[in-house]
């Protein structure tokens, strides 16, 4: 595998956790909840915890893979050693096309928060140039920050949810009343929508280049950063249900607001307002700093222009992916409204953990750390959890990823000449 300049190691098995907290304790939490309650009800439930296993499957894989490929791209890099270079290029486009629209979602859901109306899009572009400009001064500002986010989220969330148990109002629906809805279909596909709030394990990997000891520290912090974020959306789910009901979740787009705003707690509004932007701060800086190093691992290959390939002399980032990415992001949050992208986010990302899947199975016993039978797991979970997406999450990703393969047989014909 031919490679560029290398990127420092500097990050250790705290901050890796806390990047990945960074990244799956986002505005998911804020916001998926709504769209999994209007496909199955209080089934929701029974798709976190298809959401939470596959995710798990999944992020064994991933573990696995970068302790033996240690290196910047995530499953773009582990696609093409294990699977070839097709299967490495379809993972890396479905993860820097829906990932960059993730981008522009996490901004505007940011503004949403924190911006007065008619001001969201501006202070969104104006969110987007800041955190880029904190990835480009190097990756441990970057932790520094997502440490920062992550307690001021997790503070929110603990406001929240002790508001609705405690200061909420009473009389809610009991456990006994919770009705699952939609059927095995409507459950399936809010698994694959609650799943959008998991996608961000990943990004510990492709930053594999830049963790220190990666063999050790990369399958520790995948795996307790997911084991800690599974435990608080459960308890956050939960506490939902007992409070709005179902219907009540389903009827809002900030169904953790309404909740606290039902009862007596009226100073917590504030709080949870201001955690959920904090929260699409975090998913934010994390995104860009993946999909930049995403972006760089294609460059290094030609899958991507080789300008992205550069990486800063002095502050050991890919400067030119991340700058490239921002500016990206600001012109969609200028010009699209991207909030309602879970799905094509799900589309996309589902497919780039089924290749990683496939890729963990046909590691050979010298770097094979978890059962076979995971991996089979988790790529028939992706493809089930693809397939029930909502049918114009399914169209749109399908488009881009014909996008994608026409560019790529493109570029060979073109080089082949």
């Amino acid at each position: 595998m031919s490679v560029g300049p290398g990127l420092s190691r500097r990050l250790g098995t705290g901050d890796a956790v806390v990047i990945g907290l960074g990244s799956m304790i986002g505005a998911g939490v804020f916001a998926a909840f709504a769209p999994a309650a209007q496909a199955a009800g209080a089934g929701l439930l029974i798709g976190l915890a298809i959401a939470a296993v596959v995710a798990w499957c999944n992020a064994t894989a991933s573990a696995q893979l970068a302790a033996q490929y240690p290196a910047s791209g995530g499953t773009y890099v582990y696609g093409r050693e294990r699977l070839g270079d097709w299967w490495g290029f379809l993972a890396g486009w479905g993860f820097v096309i829906g990932k960059t629209a993730s981008c522009a979602a996490m901004a505007l859901t940011f503004a949403a928060y924190a911006a007065p109306s008619g001001w969201q899009r501006p202070v969104a572009v104006a969110a987007v140039l800041a955190l880029t400009a904190t990835n480009y001064r190097g990756v441990t500002r970057t932790a520094g920050l997502t440490r920062v986010i992550v307690t001021v989220v997790l503070v929110a969330l603990t406001v929240a949810v002790a508001a609705m148990l405690v200061g909420g109002p009473s009389g809610g629906p009991a456990p006994g009343d919770w009705a699952v809805e939609g059927g095995v279909l409507g459950v399936l596909q809010s698994a694959g929508l609650l799943f959008f709030a998991f996608a961000g394990y990943a990004r510990i990997a492709t930053m594999g280049e830049e963790v220190r000891d990666p063999a050790r520290t990369i399958p520790r912090a995948v795996l307790l950063a997911l084991g800690l974020t599974v435990a608080v959306y459960l308890v956050v789910a939960v506490s939902l249900l007992t409070t709005l009901g179902a219907d009540g979740v389903a009827a809002t787009a900030e169904p953790l607001a309404a909740a606290v705003a039902a009862g007596s707690w009226d100073w917590a509004g504030p709080v949870v307002r201001i955690g959920a932007a904090a929260a699409a701060l975090g998913a934010l800086l994390a995104l860009i700093a993946g999909v930049g190093r995403t972006s760089l691992a294609m460059g290094r290959q030609g899958d991507l222009p080789r300008y992205l390939a550069a990486v800063h002399p002095r502050f050991s980032v890919p400067h030119r992916a991340e700058v490239t990415v921002g500016v990206v992001v600001c012109l969609l949050v200028l010009t699209v409204d991207l909030r309602g992208a879970i799905g094509f986010s799900s589309f996309g990302v589902l497919l780039y953990y089924a290749v990683a899947n496939a890729a963990a199975f046909t590691q050979d016993g010298e770097h094979r750390r978890f059962p076979r039978a995971l991996q089979v797991l988790g790529l028939v979970g992706c493809l089930v959890l693809v397939a029930t997406l909502p049918w114009q999450a399914v169209v749109g990703g399908s488009a881009v990823f014909a996008v994608g393969i026409a560019y790529r047989a493109t570029r060979l014909r073109l080089a082949a000449r």
